[in-house]
């Protein structure tokens, strides 16, 4: 059994934003907004190594190619990125991308060189949701997910919803032992990284070229 470690697939608010969206709460699913950014200037980071795998794509953007993909349950048809280069390291140290769906859009910022933030914003016909630390979840308090129904412009009558704590890397092992154990093994998983891993690509032909990539 092979499967990428993205430890948000067992992450109990990332459970919770499925239901919302597959329940109809939030209307029709036809946008997402993702941010994700840290301050890395280490020379000496993996991260900052163009020629082993280094920038913020890589690293951090695949975490909003990720959730797109899970939230939408489609592929992209097509993406564009604007990257912006490390004179030094020659990675990328701030990147825009956008990547069309069949059924709607998702966008997103990632940087290795801002201030640390990180945030995902789902828009529905109804309601909104927004997940306040979507990646690098806290294992020693909860979970918040907001759900805004657009009643007021300024947000502060929308709904917040605490998760139970938990550690999701914890989850993500559970769940992974326990496909083992079920017996429960197919080849989706592995499929799953390589889906991914073709529109991480794309979006860096895309910056690279500045042209629009097909899927």
């Amino acid at each position: 059994l092979i499967q990428e470690a993205f430890m948000v697939r067992d992450n109990p608010q990332w459970h919770k934003v499925c239901d919302k969206i597959q329940d109809g709460e939030i209307g029709e699913l036809r946008a997402i907004q993702s941010a994700f950014s840290y301050m890395n200037r280490d020379p000496n980071n993996i991260r900052n190594m163009a020629d082993i795998g280094g920038g913020g794509i890589y690293d951090i953007g695949c975490y909003p190619v990720f959730i797109s993909r899970m939230l939408f349950g489609e592929e992209p048809l097509e993406v564009t990125a604007l990257i912006e280069k490390d004179q030094d390291f020659k990675t990328d140290r701030l990147a825009s991308g956008m990547m069309k769906f069949p059924s709607g859009q998702s966008s997103f910022l990632c940087s290795t060189q801002l201030v640390p933030y990180q945030r995902v914003q789902v828009f529905g016909t109804k309601k909104r949701i927004e997940v306040e630390v979507p990646f690098n979840a806290p294992n020693q308090m909860p979970c918040r997910v907001f759900l805004d129904d657009g009643s007021a412009n300024h947000g502060r009558f929308k709904l917040i919803e605490d998760l139970p704590v938990c550690d999701q890397y914890t989850k993500q092992a559970e769940a992974f032992e326990n496909k083992i154990l079920s017996g429960s093994i197919d080849n989706s998983p592995l499929q799953d990284a390589i889906s991914n891993m073709v529109i991480i690509d794309a979006l860096y032909r895309s910056g690279n070229t500045g042209q629009l990539v097909n899927i």
